[in-house]
This record gives structure tokens, sequence and C-alpha cells, in this order.
């Protein structure tokens, strides 16, 4: 989700800064341009660091499928589980 944000920050601060030519009297355009600019790299590259930390640092899965085994009519459990990266 922050990726997306950081995306559209970078795209308007883009904008303000190098698209815009109006002149505001008490705010600097160009400057407030490169904060949306920076703000949406910092979100973009928190973004991965805590994704890959979440996945790395304990990420856990688990996949179960139930069904019913046609030859005996039993009910039939499988569970898959990843804590490790492996299933």
């Amino acid at each position: 989700m922050y990726i997306g944000v950081g995306i559209f920050l970078i795209v308007v601060g883009a904008i303000l800064t190098f698209a815009l030519n109006a002149s505001v009297d008490a705010v600097n355009l160009g400057m407030i341009g490169w904060i949306c600019m920076a703000a949406g790299v910092l979100a973009i590259l928190l973004s991965l660091v805590v994704t890959n930390r979440r996945t790395a640092a304990g990420g856990y899965s688990a996949r179960r499928v139930s069904h019913t085994d046609p030859a005996t009519g039993t009910r039939v459990d499988e569970v898959d589980v990843d804590r490790d990266g492996r299933i």
C-alpha cells in the first residue's frame, strides 16, 4: 500500500518541481515538490524494509486442504506449514 503512496508523492512532487510555472508569494512550490519526492522515496524504501523484515524474521504461512478419499469415504486433511521459507 505504501509503495503506491510513495509513487503518488513522487509524481506530485515532480509535477510541482518541473512542470508547474505558477508562483505563490509565501510558498516555494519547487521546494515543496522536492520534499514530496523525498517523502515518496522514503515511503517506498520503508515499505520494502518492513515487508522484507516481516517475511525474513518469522514469516509464517499455512495451507490446509480437506477432501474425501473416494476409495474409503474417509475425510483426509493435508496441512503444509512454512515457517523457515520451506514447505
